[in-house]
């Protein structure tokens, strides 16, 4: 299991920041003669927004057109692994099949050769299973590759996103993150995959008609 600690130094020093932030610009106000520096008043105005932000993962993940491509080719990839494992298992049904009518009917020539054919279908099974552990660590591994695609292309993204935003501190509302609640004039999530749709493009026509069939 991963330390924690990470993720709970990273929430300290995010609400250390965003206190700092706030503290800094009622104590502006307070200088300045005017009435802000009490803290609740300045938190309670919804006129008021911090230059902080969160995007709804599972909101981005589902409309985000590269997110959509991505999960298709693991679709894709999934069904070509369960149609070679369906395939390699129906031969060897048909293969212990065949057997046991042989060995009903008295149809091998001799024990040694009824001995042989079980043999091989043992043989054929041990591969088949190799078979499915080989294809399914692959699979594992693919989708790992594209999930830290996915992953190094959002972060990629959201600085060229907030090149003209300003934010100081942009989340995600993942468990692992330190958003427990938020308001929404701080979710900016559709802003979010708006702009990196407009960067990737039109969704594929094969995860379209993926969506279509659903």
């Amino acid at each position: 299991m991963k330390n924690p600690t990470p993720y709970v130094v990273s929430g300290v020093l995010a609400i250390a920041l965003i206190v700092l932030y706030i503290l800094h610009f009622t104590s502006k106000s307070s200088v300045n003669g005017s009435a802000g520096n009490d803290l609740s008043l300045f938190l309670n105005d919804s006129s008021i927004t911090l230059p902080i932000a969160y995007v709804n993962v599972d909101s981005l993940l589902i409309n985000y057109n590269f997110a959509k491509d991505l999960n298709e080719s693991l679709l894709r990839k999934e069904e070509s692994t369960r149609a070679t494992l369906n395939q390699r298992q129906n031969q060897i049904n048909a293969a212990a099949q065949d057997f046991d009518r042989k060995l009903r009917n008295n149809a091998f020539l001799s024990q040694e050769r009824a001995q042989q054919e079980q043999e091989r279908i043992v043989q054929m099974n041990q591969e088949y299973q190799q078979l499915a552990e080989r294809l399914t660590q692959e699979f594992m591994l693919e989708q790992e590759k594209l999930n830290i695609q996915m992953e190094d292309t959002i972060k990629a993204k959201l600085v060229e996103f907030n090149a003209d935003k300003h934010y100081e501190i942009i989340f995600s509302n993942r468990t692992t993150s330190t958003v427990l609640y938020a308001n929404d004039k701080y979710d900016i999530t559709a802003d979010v995959v708006e702009f990196l749709n407009n960067k990737y493009g039109p969704v594929t026509a094969a995860a379209a008609d993926g969506q279509k069939k659903d």
